[in-house]
């Protein structure tokens, strides 16, 4: 609403319109992503994966290239998801100077929901030659239920 088409060009009555109007300016900073939220899906959706199913295991395999394998790190949250992050860095080469850069360097990371069969105590993870492996056994199936039999007793 404009208050000059009533005639209300007062400052009070623009100050009133002022504020009329910052519950939604407010609502658009308040839904905006953090910048937090918007570095880590840029990590993950830079972060390719491959994932195979095998009969005992998971396997997650992801291309780590020039990245050591004290800058990984591989966690499991309580709600079965693994989470794989990390950071590539730039060697700090003070001589000379870059012609092209077109590597990726920053941080990494991806996030995969388990499935519930996913044993969360038996986890390994290696890298080797820039392949970051990760393999989480499966839980043996459960056992199928016996039916139990209840003895009838005359009252």
């Amino acid at each position: 609403m404009d208050v000059r088409m009533f005639g209300l060009e007062n400052p009070l009555f623009s100050t009133l319109q002022h504020l009329m109007d910052a519950p939604e300016e407010m609502e658009k900073a308040f839904n905006a992503p953090t910048r937090t939220y918007v570095l880590d899906a840029k990590a993950m959706a830079s972060t390719p994966a491959d994932v195979k199913e095998l009969p005992s295991s998971y396997v997650f395999v992801i291309d780590m290239p020039g990245v050591k394998s004290g800058e990984i790190k591989v966690q499991v949250e309580e709600d079965n998801m693994l989470t794989i992050s990390g950071e590539r860095k730039r060697d700090d080469d003070k001589e000379g100077k870059y012609l092209r850069m077109e590597r990726r360097v920053g941080k990494f990371m991806r996030k995969f929901a388990l499935p519930d069969n996913a044993n969360t105590d038996a986890i390994s993870a290696v890298c080797q030659d820039g392949v970051l492996t990760v393999t989480i056994q499966k839980l043996p199936p459960p056992e199928p239920k016996k039916p139990k039999t209840i003895e009838v007793k005359i009252a």
